[in-house]
């Protein structure tokens, strides 16, 4: 569904446009109704069509409320989810809390991930892909159970 990456800008209304690529896809679906929420991890937010995060919301549901761990990504991802829409022309609005949290201003990287698009700080972005391939250079050994049949 959603794959690639785009730069784009919020404007001084926290309004950030969809790019063409991917508001295509979102009118495709048929899908102006969305759900935006942080993302546990790394800071960025994640944007889901609203059909999506309903099939998310119910794993979420299913968390343990005694597993701390559980407890709080279910915090994180739940406390923070906002129905949002796009507009006519093709701009959602974010939150003034989750432009704060997930530090974004200007420049914002809209990264397609299948089902949703990750919302990151341009600047935190670039950073991090930098980290991650500096450290492909020379694989820990670590590699976690889930990748290990996975063939690129």
């Amino acid at each position: 569904m959603f794959q690639g990456l785009s730069v784009v800008n919020i404007d001084s209304k926290g309004r950030l446009a969809i790019s063409a690529k991917f508001r295509d896809i979102f009118n495709r679906l048929d899908r102006t109704e969305l759900i935006l929420t942080l993302n546990p991890w790394d800071r960025s937010l994640f944007l889901y069509p609203i059909a999506e995060w309903e099939h998310i919301a119910s794993k979420i549901a299913l968390l343990s409320d005694f597993d701390k761990g559980s407890r709080r990504t279910k915090q994180i991802l739940t406390g923070y989810a906002t129905e949002c829409r796009c507009d006519s022309q093709g701009r959602v609005l974010i939150p003034a809390e989750l432009r704060s949290v997930s530090d974004l201003d200007k420049e914002v990287i809209l990264l397609g991930q299948a089902n949703k698009l990750e919302l990151w700080n341009a600047a935190r972005w670039r950073a991090e892909c930098e980290e991650w391939l500096a450290g492909a250079k020379e694989p820990s050994g670590n590699v976690a159970p889930t990748l290990e049949s996975l063939s690129l």
